[in-house]
């Protein structure tokens, strides 16, 4: 009987550790937006080329920092002494539940949390799971970590973005200085090489720490040690590879929902993203990259003029943010009760997921967002009105041989 239960959870594990490495490419495909929507909305870099270039430093970024793996795997949660007992099945189901956020979200084209999809998942598995409620969950930890970022890092970033494009078009107003400007481009490839580069020391850590939690659970690795060399490689390349995919649905929702984004807009979110993450990775706080480059564009909006930002967008983003956590938390718990019935429990969730997953995917070619068309206009008819305002958006400065009299005007 050991033998036998010593090989059902090595099993398990393996299962747990390919679902989060799926889930490490979710989150790197739902994210590409975060460095790359601005540029390729203002022309800046083209489509396949801002997604590469994403995907590489994505990969150098996954292995500058620990911080943020180590509050996931040795804090969230209560452990040990007075706590719970998390498990390899828990780990499972929370998953689970974050990647089938994820990828409703990505269908939808919302720029929603995948690091408040996955705290979610693990939140609502492990307090259906350890039969403790939110008992289970270390409060200091949630809040400091985890709800004080989600509320300050996108407020720093919008007040960031709009002091950052007021100051840029304060620095270039004039006719003289137009050509000034439109230089912004060229400084757009650098700020999103380094969000793409800060969104690795962040989000690709996570998926570090969730793998390193389950096998301390199964008794692989020591209680309170971090994410080994080989877990950090494979979590490098699982988000790299999500990066270069592409999400383009939500590229274009952040490159030209929100606000229609001109080079100079486009420097100063990518700025103020970068500036708030490295300081958030900095200090272990895992905050949600989405909502720091989300908020980072609205204030790049704001800094133009209050009616330059589609508020009714802005608003659908919001919603879904505050959202992601209990949605996730919840399919997380259900997934959890379900895996609960042993092998069959898990195979039934294994199978459910594959079924969505696949049916997401074959929704997602009615209306078919790629490269080609991501900053181009979608029929109307066509458009998911959660995501888009009723007149798509025209990019004038997507088109760098035809710049419009108002996407160069200092409002």
């Amino acid at each position: 009987m050991k033998d036998s239960s010593a090989v059902d959870i090595s099993l398990l594990v393996v299962l747990v550790i390919c679902l989060a490495l799926f889930f490490d490419f979710t989150n790197g495909f739902h994210d590409t937006a975060n460095a790359m929507a601005t540029p390729i909305a203002t022309g800046a870099m083209k489509p396949k080329v801002a997604v590469a270039i994403a995907a590489v430093l994505n990969l150098v970024g996954a292995f500058l920092s620990t911080e943020v793996a180590k509050t996931i795997s040795g804090g969230l949660i209560r452990e040990g002494n007075g706590g719970i007992q998390i498990t390899p099945m828990m780990i499972f189901a929370g998953l689970i539940g974050a990647i089938m956020w994820n990828l409703t979200t990505w269908l939808l084209g919302l720029p929603s949390s995948s690091s408040h999809a996955l705290f979610g998942g693990l939140i609502g598995a492990v307090s259906v799971g350890a039969g403790a409620g939110f008992g289970a969950i270390d409060p200091g930890v949630f809040l400091s970590k985890i709800v004080l970022p989600a509320v300050l890092a996108p407020l720093t970033a919008v007040v960031v973005a709009f002091t950052a494009t007021k100051l840029a078009y304060w620095l270039t107003s004039g006719r003289k200085m137009i050509n000034a400007r439109r230089r912004f481009r060229v400084g757009q490839i650098f700020t999103s090489s380094l969000v793409s580069l800060a969104h690795g020391t962040n989000d690709a850590q996570k998926t570090m720490g969730v793998i390193t939690l389950t096998l301390i659970a199964a008794g692989f690795q020591s209680p309170g040690s971090g994410p080994e060399f080989w877990v950090i490689a494979v979590c490098a390349l699982a988000i790299a590879a999500g990066t270069y995919v592409g999400g383009w649905r939500i590229i274009r929702t952040v490159g030209t929902g929100i606000t229609d984004v001109s080079p100079a807009q486009g420097f100063s979110a990518e700025a103020a993203t970068t500036a708030t993450i490295l300081a958030s990775s900095h200090l272990g706080f895992a905050l949600s990259t989405t909502q720091v480059a989300s908020g980072s564009v609205i204030g790049a909006g704001l800094g133009r003029s209050l009616n330059r930002v589609r508020w009714r967008v802005a608003g659908r983003i919001g919603i879904a943010w505050l959202v992601t956590l209990p949605c996730a938390a919840a399919m997380a718990a259900i997934a959890e009760l379900i895996a609960r019935l042993g092998p069959i429990g898990i195979a039934a969730d294994a199978l459910v997921g594959a079924v969505v997953i696949i049916l997401m995917f074959r929704r997602s070619r009615r209306n078919p967002v790629t490269s080609k068309n991501v900053t181009g206009e979608i029929p109307i008819q066509h458009t998911p009105s959660v995501v888009m305002p009723k007149v798509p958006p025209i990019i004038a400065s997507a088109k760098p041989g035809k710049p419009s009299s108002d996407s160069e005007s200092n409002k």
